[in-house]
């Protein structure tokens, strides 16, 4: 495939992800046909087909990428202190500001799981599951530190991510906070989740 083609076939890949998470976002996956997915990307309905082996697929797709990035930017924001306090505040505080800003997808890769495959399903836990332990050793640390006071660790690593998540379900545009207030707002209460004083 030449590079132009490539360079099509991966915008169009891109505009059926628009599109799909759109509808997700505003029917749910399964009130969602691949002929509404095909008509919000302005293509045919066997557009669809050429770049996904199913709506599944497609859904799939948007939740693995949506999930990467969270991984990423958690990962990225323990890597950039060794201050127990600064990576978990720094986490919380980018993964609550990726979804106010992404709060349209985020709602998607978050709360539509189970309508995944069991492979896919399994696949997308894997990649939670990281990023969980992620914030688990973060917290760990600062109890171990004498840093955090919570009395339970794994359940304040749980609400952390709760805190982050949920941010998708309540945020939208021209509200009254910006993703960056909701992510330095989220970052305080993270603290305060662990006990750091």
């Amino acid at each position: 495939m030449s590079s132009t083609a490539a360079d099509r076939a991966s915008a169009s890949r891109e505009r059926l992800a628009n599109a799909a998470t759109k509808a997700f976002a505003e029917r749910g996956f399964h009130a969602t046909t691949t002929r509404d997915i095909a008509a919000a990307a302005g293509m045919s309905p066997a557009a669809v087909y050429v770049h996904h082996s199913s709506k599944e697929e497609l859904l799939y797709s948007i939740s693995q990428r949506g999930h990467e990035v969270s991984l990423r930017l958690v990962r990225d924001a323990i890597a950039a202190s060794s201050d127990p306090r600064d990576q978990v505040a720094a986490a919380i505080r980018a993964m609550s500001r990726n979804h106010a800003e992404h709060h349209v997808v985020s709602r998607v890769v978050n709360y539509e799981l189970d309508a995944l495959s069991p492979e896919h399903h399994d696949q997308i836990l894997g990649l939670r599951q990281q990023i969980s332990a992620e914030l688990q050793a973060a917290v760990d640390r600062g109890v171990a530190a004498g840093m955090f006071t919570t009395p339970h660790p794994r359940m304040a690593a749980n609400a952390l991510l709760s805190l982050a998540v949920d941010v998708a379900r309540w945020y939208h545009e021209g509200g009254r906070w910006s993703p960056a207030d909701v992510g330095e707002f989220n970052a305080d209460a993270a603290l305060r989740i662990v006990g750091a004083g």
